[in-house]
């Protein structure tokens, strides 16, 4: 059904006989109507749903015209940072346990992300990797080509290429059909600056599936964001090269508080560029993202968000084309099981790093997700140790894997769906508030908030040291909402009455 949204997931588990989301229901969490939701929009708590899958969805700016100048004409913060020759593999040495466990057995990395290298042809402001110059020790060729082999051998299915910019690096296409020589598939990630016909034909007849471009926005926005006058021309031109030679292709978009508003035109570009997905994240303050606080997202206008995403998806999913919210985009609000239920369990918000994903450095450090920081989230480097020692025995891959109710903290300990969820993603939270466990960033305790006169804030306290992937300190304040006089807005969830 066209708009249908969700409740919380789960049904037919029962507590003490009683249904969750019954339970749920009685506590004022979701609509008491809940049942109805399945099939009414407006039983969800947040107004009917006026979009159609046929027409555009228009979304109102979170920034008011003097607040969008005043962003796209920042000037780009200037910082002393530490050079990358002195920053090389802080895994090099690293030691492992010394067993193998049963949950480490059960964990089988089935997609890896591997950065090729940092070198890039961008420097866009909200780089999580602060990309631009290669790293000083980053693999050589025959090196990248015994890890392939290596990926093979722990049973990876899909291998997908990212940078900086892949095809600055020196024998990618090499490595590409390695890649595909060895069973497995291979997709490209890409800002699109350098992507031409040739490479592109290139790119395809060494085996590419698919090549995913970076796309932030409209013209202005984007080319702000990516950090360079004109990248936005040439993002489209880079798809348009992919779609003229069969290359199937998709877009990928950071989500942040300069382009919320342009989605549903990023949307259109997209059905009318003829990709076969659509991925979205949400900017948190890692890498050059930290040096600009006032791009993120509010945890409190995420309540503005999933609504326009939910409209978005029933856009896409009436033209056939795949709509993929990322792992920091949740977790279980009304929206749900739209955004997430043709994807995967719905319930399955849980961080995959370490379980079934694979993050690689381009200097051979292995991590259990690509954006993860590097400090303290490196299990060991392929040049002291084989990719299984390291995936099996690494304590830094290892956090996902058990049940981390001991670890959980903040409104995540409590939270009705703690069990489920486990905070999120692992790489948001630990930005966001300084170490995992406790996830501002999620649409339910948005909701919770609102039902109990709440909102949380983030307010920068100390800026970040200046490496790849690192992140800056911030205060979670929670502040009563809303104030004395004002009502909350018209699509907001309502306290509900005991039944």
């Amino acid at each position: 059904m066209v708009g249908e949204p969700s409740v919380p997931v789960y049904r037919g588990r029962t507590v003490g006989g009683v249904k969750k989301e019954q339970l749920a229901a009685r506590a004022g969490l979701v609509p008491r109507n809940w049942h109805r939701a399945l099939t009414d929009p407006d039983a969800a708590g947040h107004g009917p749903f006026t979009g159609s899958p046929c027409r555009p969805t228009t979304v109102t700016d979170l920034l008011s015209p003097s607040e969008r100048q005043r962003l796209l004409a920042a000037p780009r913060p200037r910082r002393r940072l530490p050079l990358l020759e002195t920053l090389p593999s802080r895994a090099r040495g690293a030691v492992l346990a010394p067993e193998v466990r049963e949950t480490d057995l059960a964990a089988r990395p089935v997609h890896a992300v591997w950065e090729l290298t940092l070198r890039c042809d961008l420097a866009c402001r909200h780089c999580g990797s602060r990309a631009g110059r290669a790293r000083p020790d980053e693999l050589s060729l025959p090196e990248a080509l015994e890890l392939v082999e290596q990926l093979r051998g722990l049973g990876v299915r899909e291998v997908t290429l990212i940078g900086g910019e892949v095809y600055l690096y020196p024998g990618w296409l090499e490595l590409v059909r390695a890649v595909r020589a060895a069973g497995m598939s291979c997709a490209l990630v890409s800002g699109g600056q350098g992507v031409t016909l040739e490479l592109v034909r290139a790119a395809r007849e060494a085996g590419v599936q698919s090549l995913s471009i970076s796309l932030d926005g409209e013209p202005e926005t984007h080319d702000r964001l990516r950090g360079k006058r004109g990248a936005h021309a040439r993002a489209l031109a880079a798809l348009q090269a992919a779609r003229a030679l069969g290359l199937p292709s998709a877009v990928n978009t950071q989500i942040n508080r300069l382009n919320l508003a342009e989605l549903p035109q990023v949307a259109e570009r997209v059905l009318a560029l003829g990709c076969h997905g659509w991925q979205m994240q949400l900017t948190v303050p890692a890498g050059r993202a930290a040096d600009e606080p006032e791009l993120l997202l509010q945890p409190y206008e995420l309540e503005q968000l999933f609504p326009v995403l939910a409209r978005l998806e029933a856009r896409f999913t009436a033209a056939g084309v795949k709509f993929l919210p990322g792992n920091n985009v949740g977790y279980f609000g009304p929206y749900e099981r739209r955004l997430r239920g043709r994807l995967r369990c719905p319930g399955d918000t849980a961080c995959s790093a370490g379980r079934s994903v694979i993050g690689i450095e381009a200097n051979g450090d292995i991590k259990g997700c690509p954006s993860l920081p590097t400090r303290g989230w490196v299990g060991g480097n392929v040049r002291d140790h084989r990719l299984i020692d390291i995936w099996q025995r690494a304590e830094a891959l290892r956090y996902t894997r058990e049940h981390q109710g001991g670890r959980l903290w903040g409104f995540c300990a409590s939270c009705y769906y703690a069990d489920e969820c486990r905070a999120g993603c692992t790489w948001t939270a630990t930005t966001l508030v300084g170490r995992p466990g406790n996830n501002p960033y999620c649409h339910h305790r948005v909701l919770v908030g609102q039902s109990e006169g709440w909102r949380e804030r983030l307010v920068p306290v100390a800026p970040a040291p200046g490496e790849p992937f690192d992140y800056a300190t911030f205060q979670l304040v929670r502040e009563p909402w809303p104030p004395s006089g004002v009502a909350p807005l018209a699509h907001s969830l309502s306290p509900r009455e005991l039944p």
